[in-house]
């Protein structure tokens, strides 16, 4: 494993100016007063990260935040440490570390078609069954190749139904209070047992929508829906204008259907305009993309597509999928921040532990194991696995606690390396953190998760200070009206990376850069891809 400060750069002298990400930061050196009274004694750390705490945009704002030493457990600084905040997609860190240990780092989802009748020669007398555990990386080939080992057992026509079985999970879609204007936004996907994803980001239950202009003024806009399926109809209302003028044109699925509508203009010669929706029921989806490689293979399926019923227990399997290793699935789930991924581990962790696919077991299962490695679990609430949900409250101590606790835990290789690290260009390396401390000591050096909503962030992970001390931190900033407070958290991150024996750099705060994303949303929720 390579731990934070491996790859740590000389460290910096005071009065030098740093970049990161095209922002100045300017270490300043030696012990500043003013050191927090919730730290043990007043420190340069101390002092250095209470200065940065006293930036304007968090102003009428709350700020909950602990730094500790990784080994020991020895608390260096806290700041309202016990506040519990939202947490936004730091809830993530509790769902995959507890899903990471209950199901362990071989789970594989596993997807069958199975046959509930009698095959005689290519005919088979009975119901075809679709039946998923909740492989939120499952992609149209895979149930591509799934009807060619159908059509390899030599069936040919089911004189019967194509049956979704999607009784692994409960039938409630949408998580607790989650904001009904994202409904259809890719990052708000339904959970289902049974889906499909359009892309090797693995946005499960959503569809790739490119519109790109005519060729001439007045054409309409030419569409593509990608897996493509007749389970979504396309509603096209825009229009293709003359080159230069103003490009207007949106993609949406109304509520409660899955028509999309493409409505506005577009100018000819434009860049397409490109949607990751999110489909009403995602049960169905997997059903019509399965249904149309049955079809290409030449399975024919004379009954209807029903959803929702389970296989009987002496049904027959004839093809299997199995997804990657749960190791695996953390790398795009933890560095993309994928809710969908959350929400599928919570409800397969309830099924695990209970018996029950539903959001209620899983999570009573992540709070007992939360509970086992010393996490106070009575300061926290969590709805959801993801943290989409406002609901959320933790702690930063809490997190803090669960960071120092996982570490010699025997799975702890693989969940550290799925989180975002500072400055790593690779999307699957850096993820979320990827244009963030750069050319600073952070960069290559900060393991954390990022988290993202309106009036809500957070920062917590890992960092290697100037000694090598490996640091835990938590950051967690809520209620605050500044466009981003990002800068802040990657502040107090470069400046740990700078603490040691003979003092502290303190950072200055940079403002938002120009053309910086909305930081209403993780950065890797925003397509084209931001980060």
């Amino acid at each position: 494993m390579t731990r934070p400060g491996s790859g740590l750069k000389s460290r910096t002298r005071a009065g030098v100016w740093v970049v990161a990400a095209g922002l100045a930061l300017t270490l300043s050196g030696g012990p500043p007063a003013g050191a927090d009274t919730d730290t043990p004694q007043g420190t340069a750390l101390a002092g250095a990260l209470d200065r940065i705490l006293a930036d304007e945009r968090l102003d009428g704002g709350a700020a909950s935040v602990v730094v500790q030493d990784a080994e020991s457990g020895e608390v260096l600084y806290a700041h309202e440490s016990d506040d519990r905040l939202m947490p936004a997609s730091n809830t993530k860190l509790a769902t995959s570390v507890a899903a990471t240990a209950l199901l362990g780092t071989d789970h594989r989802f596993r997807t069958d078609v199975l046959a509930d009748g009698r095959q005689r020669g290519s005919v088979l007398r009975g119901d075809l069954y679709l039946r998923g555990t909740g492989d939120p990386t499952i992609l149209a080939k895979d149930y591509d190749k799934l009807a060619e080992e159908v059509a390899d057992s030599g069936i040919k026509h089911v004189f019967g139904d194509l049956v979704a079985d999607d009784t692994r999970f409960d039938d409630q879609r949408l998580g607790r209070s989650w904001a009904a204007d994202d409904e259809s936004a890719y990052y708000s996907s339904q959970i289902s047992p049974l889906t499909v994803a359009p892309d090797t980001d693995y946005d499960a239950g959503t569809v790739y929508v490119e519109a790109a202009p005519g060729d001439e003024p007045g054409d309409e806009p030419k569409v593509t829906v990608t897996p493509p399926n007749d389970y979504v109809t396309v509603d096209v209302r825009g229009t293709t204008v003359a080159e230069g003028e103003t490009d207007t044109l949106s993609i949406d699925r109304e509520h409660g259907n899955n028509t999309i509508v493409v409505d506005g203009d577009i100018p000819v010669g434009a860049n397409p305009t490109r949607s990751w929706t999110a489909v009403w029921e995602p049960t169905g989806l997997a059903a019509a993309v399965f249904a149309d490689a049955l079809a290409e293979h030449g399975v024919r399926v004379h009954g209807d597509t029903r959803l929702g019923r389970a296989a009987p227990d002496d049904a027959d399997v004839l093809a299997a999928h199995d997804s990657m290793k749960l190791e695996d699935l953390l790398v795009p789930f933890m560095k993309l921040s994928n809710n969908n991924h959350a929400e599928v581990l919570t409800k397969a962790v309830g099924h695990e532990v209970a018996g029950e696919g539903t959001w209620d077991a899983g999570l009573s299962a992540i709070e007992d194991y939360l509970a086992k490695e010393g996490v106070d679990t009575s300061t926290l609430r969590q709805v959801d696995g993801s943290g989409l949900s406002r609901m959320n409250n933790i702690p930063s101590a809490e997190l803090a606690q669960l960071l120092v606790s996982v570490r010699d835990a025997p799975w702890f290789d693989a969940w550290y390396a799925s989180l975002p690290v500072a400055c790593e260009s690779d999307r699957m390396v850096g993820g979320t953190l990827r244009s963030r401390m750069c050319d600073t000591p952070a960069a290559s050096n900060v393991h954390a998760k990022t988290g993202s909503l309106t009036g809500a962030s957070g920062l917590s992970g890992y960092v290697t200070d100037a000694d090598g001390r490996e640091l835990v931190f938590s950051i967690l900033l809520n209620n605050y009206l500044a466009s981003s407070v990002k800068g802040i958290e990657d502040a107090i991150a470069v400046t740990l990376a700078t603490h040691g024996e003979d003092g502290t750099r303190r950072i200055t705060p940079p403002t938002a850069r120009n053309g910086e994303p909305p930081a209403h949303v993780e950065c890797s929720w925003l397509k084209p891809r931001h980060c």
